[in-house]
């Protein structure tokens, strides 16, 4: 590892006109200064976070942007683990999170004006409001920007490939021999909710099964209640399903208890199988079978092209991570 002694012999100047340039001294001319940090750079050191900002022109800070209003933010465990994935591989690469808020002291901001506060590189945008104003003035900014189920022509997006997760709900619940299936789906103004219940009516389809208007009941924002009272909606009706695809695992819980407070059990008499695989579904009774979300690739690939981006490779693309399939518990053969 170089130090500062090894820059300062390699570019003919003292250690101390060495350290004056890597903090910006206002007495060293701007042509020394431009020579310190070239050899540096070359040599590969970078002594301290301001040095290393004057050497690169960044900041090595990357924001992470939520909204929590919704229920959606990082205190759902899926936004969580993706969260720690992202952050895993960006401090790895040396960069630093910093949250991003409207709040700066006693002033409001912008999230465009935050980010600019504080020279941020690039934001990670985890399920925002996509119609907010400040979040659509942010993406139309040149700061780079990395969505995670959300999508917009001006950032790449990473998420799951949940069309393909809800085929594979379907498919498992088909292959025990249910053919009356319900779905309990996420509200129509959510990423993916549409998408999984996309996966799941075209399964029907493929099996040639009708498709129950009354049997897909909107779940809204993932959330616990809103799965027990969809699942209630359906236990109401004067024909119950034998399964269930619920698509989130909160709400899968929540229907569950629903079931149970109408004297029935999962999954002798309802299969329930769920979307998320959030480390609650192991330690549930039954135990919660779940399409799995690789939460550590998507943080990861979320990393990758925003460093990408960072680098000047101002490619757009939309990158779907592979579901899993995880049996445990809460389906049953009915053959």
């Amino acid at each position: 590892m170089p130090t500062i002694y090894d820059v300062a012999l390699k570019s003919g100047f003292s250690a101390t006109t060495v350290s004056k340039a890597f903090n910006d001294y206002p007495d060293i001319s701007t042509k020394t200064k431009n020579e310190i940090l070239k050899v540096a750079k070359e040599m590969g050191y970078l002594p301290n976070s301001h040095a290393r900002t004057i050497l690169t022109k960044k900041s090595w800070t990357v924001g992470v942007l939520y909204l929590e209003s919704s229920g959606r933010g990082i205190k759902h465990p899926f936004f969580n683990a993706v969260i720690e994935g992202f952050k895993e591989s960006m401090e790895s690469k040396g960069y630093d999170l910093m949250f991003v808020s409207k709040d700066i002291g006693n002033g409001k901001f912008s999230y465009l004006e935050h980010c600019q506060f504080r020279s941020i590189d690039g934001v990670i945008i985890v399920h925002s409001d996509y119609h907010n104003e400040d979040v659509q003035e942010l993406l139309r900014s040149d700061i780079p920007c990395v969505l995670i189920d959300m999508e917009s022509e001006h950032g790449s997006t990473v998420c799951s490939d949940n069309y393909r997760g809800g085929i594979e709900a379907l498919d498992y619940l088909y292959s025990l021999g249910h053919r009356d299936i319900a779905h309990i789906s996420g509200g129509d103004d959510t990423f993916s909710g549409p998408k999984r219940r996309e996966g799941f009516t075209q399964a029907l389809k493929q099996y040639r099964l009708p498709i129950r208007a009354e049997w897909i009941v909107d779940g809204g924002y993932f959330t616990y209640d809103s799965g027990y009272q969809a699942m209630q909606a359906l236990l109401n009706l004067a024909e119950s399903p034998t399964a269930v695809f619920v698509a989130g695992d909160y709400m899968a819980l929540g229907a569950i208890q629903a079931i149970k407070d109408r004297g029935l059990r999962v999954p002798q008499d309802i299969s329930v199988i769920g979307f998320d695989d959030i480390e609650l579904a192991q330690y549930t009774t039954p135990k919660l079978t779940t399409i799995r979300q690789n939460t550590k690739c998507i943080g990861g690939k979320a990393a990758d092209i925003l460093m990408e981006a960072i680098d000047s490779k101002e490619t757009i693309s939309m990158n779907m991570i592979p579901t899993k399939l995880i049996v445990r518990e809460s389906c049953q053969s009915i053959k």
